[in-house]
Formats: structure tokens, C-alpha cells, sequence
């Protein structure tokens, strides 16, 4: 009932022994996120104690999944590093690397992307609050206490629209949660989590959150319509954005039409997805649907 991230998933974390590595390491623990490692290489060897639970600190990504099997990192790393660390995780060959780090150069996140998709690493963000599979495990910084498992995927460009989302629908619950961020360059796109949702048997309804700027809600409208047969429910962020505005987030840059709320929630409901006008509406949308369809979720 998960996607990408499930509670078998073996998580590092690159940059564990930071303050915001520990402080987001000790929650993903308390979530049950089985964190089997951290990597700093001048503390390699050491070991720390967090909330009762001992965690190994590696040198190096290699050391960690030959050590661990881990299959998961999380990147909490300074943006001039950031590149390096990606790099790293991909030449280990970890299928997944979720990176918060905001602040990273276009250029390096250009480089890091293809090299990690040549080497079959998924990348999620950068810029991204991570993933959380409720009840199994949580990779990043979504809080993990404000929703349940349950039946709806939700796809995010926005971490704050993402707990917001999980907050409105909590009494029903998500099969996972993916904050995909909001740089011009990422990794995993809308397009990426709606197939891998699609093709779960254990994920009925899903929501997709979108913003202003470029047009990767359009290709994720055009999509939809070709290959998804589950309901789908969409917010566009930036109804209200002064036009000619750059808006929150890097890649939320809008020319003339293209990029705008209208043309993007136009582009969605052709390809039959219900777009609500504000994130409570976007709930109230969800909940319509499952009282059209009793049963469909659990």
C-alpha cells in the first residue's frame, strides 16, 4: 500500500551528524522509518545514539549500502555539496535519493539528475519535504503525525500544500504522500508518481497538486487523460498571483499565458480532473467523489 518508499525500506541519511540531519533523523525514527545508517567521512566509525536507537555512521555511501543494504538516502547537505553527494549515491547504486537541500545551483541539479538517471537512481527534489508511505515509513521532513494510512495517493510540487492535503483528509488517509519540490530541475515528476500510483492496486483516488509556472501540469493533464483510469483531483497553486509575478518557488515563473492557474486547471478538467479553487475546496472535491463511489476506499 505505498509507493517508492515502503515499511522494508533501508534508509541513510548523507549529513545525519548535522543539526538538521539529527533533528529529522529522530523523527523519521519516531515515524518507524528503519534508518539504518548516516554518512559523514570524518566521522566515519563512530556511532550515535538517538531516542534509544544506536545508528553507525559510514564514510562513505558505498560502506553504508555494502554494510546495510540500504536501498534509500536521504540528502541533508549544504547546496555547494549537494551535487557531490547525489553523485555518490548514484555511483552506490541506491535505487532512491531524496533530496531536501533547497538553494542548489540549476547547473548542479542539471549535472546530478542525468548522471543519477544513467545509474537507474531515482532522485526525488530537490527542494522537497520527501515522501512518507503513512504507517510504514517516512523519508524527509513531512510531519508524520497529522494523517493514517489509507487509499489516496497524493503528488505534490508544494511541502506546505502536501501537509496541508494530508491534514484535511486524515480521517481517510494515504497509500503515500510524495513532495516532489518545486525547482525548475527535478527529479521525479508529476508524470513519474501518477504512473507508479496508477499501477497500485492498493491506491484508489488520487490528488495531484500543482502551481504556477512552466507546464508540467499541462503534460501531467495530457497523461492523465491517455493512461489514467483512477479518479483524479487537482489544485493549482497561484489562482491569485499578480500577473508578471515570480511566485514562492523557482520554477513558479509565469510568460503571458503560459504557466497561468486558468491554463493549467483548463488543461486538467479537459482531461477530467476535478480542480478545486482553494486546498479546503481541493478536500471537499476528494470526499464528494468517495461519497459518489461507497466502499471504494477503506
Amino acid at each position: 500500500m505505498a509507493i517508492f518508499l515502503t515499511k522494508d525500506s533501508k534508509v541513510i541519511v548523507q549529513g545525519m551528524t548535522g543539526a538538521e540531519g539529527m533533528k529529522h533523523t529522530r523523527r523519521m525514527l519516531a515515524a518507524g522509518t528503519d534508518v539504518v545508517g548516516g554518512v559523514n567521512p570524518r566521522k566515519a566509525g563512530t556511532r550515535v545514539d538517538i531516542d534509544g536507537r544506536t545508528v553507525p555512521v559510514f564514510g562513505s555511501v558505498r560502506d553504508a549500502v555494502d554494510t546495510t543494504g540500504a536501498d534509500v538516502s536521504v540528502l541533508f547537505v549544504p547546496p555547494p555539496h549537494a551535487k557531490a553527494a547525489v553523485t555518490e549515491a548514484a555511483d552506490a547504486r541506491i535505487p532512491l535519493a531524496v533530496v531536501i537541500t533547497e538553494g542548489i545551483p540549476v547547473h548542479d541539479a542539471v549535472a546530478f539528475q542525468a548522471y543519477a538517471r544513467a545509474r537507474a537512481t531515482r532522485v526525488i527534489g530537490p527542494n522537497c519535504p520527501g515522501l512518507i508511505s503513512p504507517g510504514q515509513s517516512n523519508a524527509g521532513i513531512i510531519p508524520a503525525d497529522i494523517t493514517k494510512p489509507g487509499r489516496i495517493g497524493l503528488v505534490s510540487k508544494s511541502g506546505t500544500l502536501t501537509y496541508q492535503l494530508m491534514y484535511e483528509l486524515r480521517d481517510i488517509g494515504f497509500s503515500t504522500c510524495v513532495g516532489i519540490g518545486g525547482d525548475p530541475v527535478i527529479g521525479t515528476t508529476h508524470i513519474d508518481a501518477l504512473a507508479a500510483f496508477e499501477a497500485d492496486s492498493e491506491t484508489d483516488l488520487i490528488v495531484m497538486i500543482g502551481e504556477i509556472g512552466g507546464d508540467a501540469e499541462e503534460r501531467a493533464a495530457r497523461y492523465i487523460a491517455d493512461h489514467v483510469t483512477k479518479p483524479v483531483v487537482g489544485y493549482i497553486a497561484g489562482f491569485t498571483a499578480p500577473e508578471g509575478r515570480t511566485m514562492g518557488h523557482a520554477g513558479a515563473i509565469v510568460s503571458g499565458s503560459s504557466g497561468t492557474a486558468a491554463a493549467k486547471k483548463a488543461a486538467l478538467e479537459a482531461a477530467g480532473v476535478s480542480v478545486g479553487a482553494t486546498p479546503t475546496e481541493t478536500a471537499g472535491l476528494v470526499l464528494a467523489l468517495l461519497a459518489e463511489t461507497p466502499g471504494n476506499l477503506a
